[in-house]
Order: structure tokens, then sequence, then C-alpha cells
């Protein structure tokens, strides 16, 4: 009995298997008695099922009888055990979901200061996945069936719900959330449930995402604290990989990766910046660049446009237009980096960086 309560699926299976050979072998032994193939498949369902619409054809002797007896006797057994394990695998099924689904609700009511994620598409499933590696605790809010089911799968605590309703929202623990990333590759949704974060816990950090640049400035007034074009940083990797290979690959190596979190644990992050022409910093010393950003990020590398790379540059190094410089700093030194930046040109969305 133990077997099989723990093996419905193998049972359910074991019992399909096992009717179709009794049909198989019941419709062989009428045929052998000269019946046609459609005759003796009729008469093995209706044995088999005992509906009790009549024979086919008189059943008056020794070997069409003993066929019969056999076919009522196999097929009634399998029909019912194949009924019960059938039953059984039902609601197992959704006795283990409904379990299961209480179990996670229950561990997200036990959350605090953690991460909630909204959207379990392409960057979300990517997020995730840095902030298991991480070890942060973290809460997935997607409405897509498909997508919950393959972040049950991978061992995600999440909801099945549609993150714009605030309701979810309260159920993911956001009132004593730390951070919520909304994830969605549609600009509105990610606006409403900005909004909707918000006004439940004025303290959480808003991370959004934004697919087109004007949306940058809705998602900030929205309350945002950061705001990422997937787009501009997929452009921003592109020109460092262009411009500086070696600094680079370098900094985006697997073991990178492991070095990258435990910066992160201590509130710092490497990030390559190109320097632009006109730009503050352009023409500046190390050292002069590192007392304006007063103590935001130091200056460890620098990669000239003939690809040269100056390790751990002094305080007098020059910083020239067209220079890649790598940075070590705290979190959040947007405005601080901005001095790469050439006045003429547009400001980077916060959050929008390489890093």
């Amino acid at each position: 009995m133990s077997w099989l309560q723990s093996s419905p699926a193998r049972n359910l299976l074991g019992g399909l298997a096992f009717m179709l050979t009794v049909g198989a072998l019941g419709v062989l032994g009428y045929m052998s008695q000269g019946w046609s193939l459609g005759d003796s498949l009729y008469m093995v369902v209706l044995t088999v099922f005992s509906v009790g619409y009549g024979e086919v054809h008189p059943v008056v002797d020794l070997p069409l009888r003993t066929i019969t007896m056999l076919l009522i006797v196999a097929g009634c057994t399998g029909m019912i055990f194949l009924t019960g394990v059938l039953i059984q695998f039902i609601t197992l099924s959704g006795l283990q979901q409904l379990l299961g689904i209480k179990h996670m609700n229950h561990q997200i009511e036990q959350l605090h200061d953690h991460v909630v994620i909204c959207g379990f598409g392409r960057i979300g499933n990517m997020l995730a996945r840095e902030l298991k590696a991480a070890g942060e605790r973290f809460v997935i809010v997607e409405r897509s069936a498909e997508r919950i089911e393959q972040a049950r799968t991978l061992g995600y605590l999440c909801l099945h719900a549609d993150a714009n309703d605030e309701g979810a929202l309260r159920r993911a623990g956001i009132a004593h959330a730390r951070v919520l990333a909304t994830v969605l590759p549609d600009d509105a949704a990610n606006v409403f449930i900005t909004l909707g974060a918000r006004s439940l816990n004025r303290a959480i950090k808003i991370f959004a995402r934004g697919e087109a640049p004007s949306t940058v400035q809705k998602l900030v007034f929205a309350g945002a604290d950061e705001v990422v074009l997937p787009a501009h940083i997929g452009a921003e990797r592109m020109a460092e990989l262009i411009l500086y290979p070696d600094s680079a690959q370098a900094l985006r190596r697997d073991g990178h990766a492991a070095m990258e979190r435990g910066l992160h644990g201590l509130g710092l992050e490497l990030e390559l910046v190109a320097t632009e022409a006109g730009s503050r910093f352009a023409g500046s010393t190390v050292r002069e660049i590192e007392a304006a950003a007063a103590g935001a990020f130091f200056v460890v590398a620098i990669d000239r446009q003939n690809r040269d790379r100056i390790a751990r540059p002094d305080g007098a190094t020059r910083v020239e237009p067209g220079d890649g410089v790598t940075v070590l700093g705290r979190a959040n030194r947007a405005d601080a980096l901005r001095g790469f930046q050439s006045d003429l040109a547009p400001s980077s969305p916060a959050g929008g960086g390489p890093g």
C-alpha cells in the first residue's frame, strides 16, 4: 500500500499497460474464432467496460465462452484498479499542489528585508538567478502560469498573481521588503507597479525597468529610485568590448562574478566607463578625479586609446578623452560618474550604466 501511495504515476502507467495488453489479447482471441477486427474490438470494449449492450455474435461454444470469461475477469479487475489509481493520482496531485502553495505562502509571510521581483521573463529569470547565487532572499510575482511553474521548478518562492494588483504586492510582503524590482517589458505596467509599491512602502528601494528613454522620468516621478534601460546597457556593454576589450573581458569573466558578489556585500562595485571629450574629468589627473568624487569611487585602471593598459595608476596619471577608466566605489554613485560624460551628451538614466 505504501508503494502504491508513493508511486501514483507509475501505477497509472502500469494499469494502462495492463489494460492495453488485456484488450489486445481479447481482440486476438475473438479473431482466432473467425470474428472480424471491428467486431472483436467492439466486443472487447463492451465487455471490459461492462456496458451490456449485448453480444456481437452468439457466444455458444466453449472457446468463445472461455475467452469472454477471462476477458471479464481480467478486464473488469484491471478497470477497477485503473480507476482507483486515476482517482488517487488526481487527488494526490491536487493535495500536493495545494499543500505546496500553502507552505510557500507561509514561507513568504515569514520574509523580512527581502526583494520582490515583479515579472519572471528573461530579465526576471536572470535577476533571480543572480540573487540566489548571492544568497539573497526574494519572492517572484508573475501572472503567467507557465512561468510560475518554471519558477517553482527552480525552487524560487513565487506568487501566481498580477503585480499591478496591490493585494498581490501585499501578499509578497511589500510592507517589510527592502527592495522591489519591476522588470516587466511593459513600461506602463512598471509605472503602475512603482506607484503602487511606493504607496504601500515609503521606505522601500525601487528598481524599475524601462524600454523607452522617455519613460525614465515617468518612472522616477512615480517613485523609482533607479531606472535601468536594458537596451542602453546592452549598447554600453558592446562599446566596452569594442573599445576596451582587455578590461571588459576581465570584468566579465566567471571568476569576476564571485569577486563582484563579495564586493557587493561590502557595498562596493567595479565599473568601466568611457571618458568623453568635453567632460569634466577629461584631462584631469587621477588625484583630481578622486578628489572631485569625494570618496564615491577610486580609479583602479586606465585603458588608453592605443590599447595600452595602466593598472593601479598613480595620482599624477592624467585621464584623456577616449580613455576607458575602471573605478571601484560605493553603490549608487551615478552622479559622480557623470563627470566622465560630456556636458553636450544626454545624461544616462539612473542605474543605466554598465555596473
